[in-house]
């Protein structure tokens, strides 16, 4: 007969404790102690400090079965006069079994507990997402409904000429270039924050830092009304744009032939584009680019409250993922 479990917020020794058995899944090529570093740094960050929390699923003798964290995100949903209306939605990451412990179950446990329990806290509840890097099967237990995923691949190359930026975005620019980019015209979509979109730029830092890694000198560019942001990920050595909107493909191939100059410029191997529907279209003439399934960090959805479009019709840009 299988015991009593419980769903439990991990105390600060909990979270490194955990964080030495994850290492396994998500730490190279960092050692153990700077993985525990760039986990703290993560989470001492303040878009982790305002919506973020680590979860355990205990046996009744205190084991930890499964571990995820949650983040706190923006979505929208618009009414019959096409204003979007804000309510909450969380990203799952990093959700954990020990390999002696897996084919139990104790993974859709865990799922279906953190979001009954965040269905209960939230007062605009919407939708749970995740990005799957083990495929859709294990997640669709738990109500989760995967979208189709592709990529967008192009060599880094140095002076790759053609149509010049506006200019390039640093850090502080990030909230301004934001606010210019249109939101998507569907009933419900998620939007990052700048908070959101600076976390990602701390895992950069982090990982320069911790592995002797040039950074790319600008974080995203501006050419006319488009624009686009990206980060390095030093871990596949990519620099992955993690929003991009473009009002034309003369400006898509503005924005993306910068992100490869900058790409190689910090010793990258490529530049890396999640497709969305409504500018993927502008991809198909950029010189060099090449259209991927991808393998990962498959986006899936669960929603919290009835009545949301289905899965495959919410964009899901870089800047969500966790």
């Amino acid at each position: 007969m299988r015991g009593t479990m419980s769903l439990v917020l991990a105390t600060d020794a909990q979270k490194a404790q955990r964080d030495a058995v994850t290492h396994a899944a998500w730490g190279s090529p960092l050692s153990v102690p700077q993985y525990q570093e760039r986990e703290a740094r993560l989470r001492a960050h303040p878009w982790s400090r305002e919506g973020m929390n680590t979860w355990l699923w205990l046996a009744d003798d205190g084991r930890v079965l499964a571990s995820c964290e949650t983040f706190h995100t923006d979505s929208f949903l618009r009414g019959a006069d096409g204003q979007p209306t804000p309510g909450d939605s969380y990203a799952i990451a990093s959700v954990f079994t020990e390999e002696h412990l897996r084919g139990r179950g104790h993974a859709t446990r865990l799922m279906d507990a953190v979001a009954a329990e965040l269905e209960q806290v939230s007062p605009r509840p919407h939708s749970v997402v995740l990005f799957s890097d083990v495929g859709a099967p294990l997640y669709r237990r738990s109500g989760y409904v995967e979208v189709p995923a592709w990529d967008w691949h192009l060599d880094a190359v140095d002076a790759p000429g053609g149509r010049p930026v506006d200019g390039g975005l640093q850090e502080t620019d990030v909230a301004a270039a934001l606010a210019r980019m249109r939101q998507p015209d569907v009933p419900f979509f998620l939007w990052p924050g700048a908070a959101q979109v600076d976390w990602h730029l701390e895992r950069e830092r982090i990982y320069a830092e911790l592995l002797a890694r040039p950074r790319p000198r600008t974080c995203g560019a501006v050419v006319g009304e488009s624009t686009a942001l990206w980060v390095m990920n030093a871990r596949y050595g990519e620099l992955v744009v993690l929003m991009l909107d473009a009002r034309d493909a003369s400006s898509a191939e503005a924005l993306l032939t910068e992100a490869r100059g900058v790409a190689h410029h910090a010793g990258l191997k490529r530049v890396v584009w999640w497709e969305e529907p409504a500018t993927a279209p502008l991809l198909t003439g950029v010189p060099g680019a090449v259209r991927v399934q991808r393998n990962g960090s498959l986006p899936m959805l669960r929603p919290l409250r009835p009545g949301l479009p289905p899965a495959p019709e919410v964009p899901f840009p870089r800047a969500l993922w966790v």
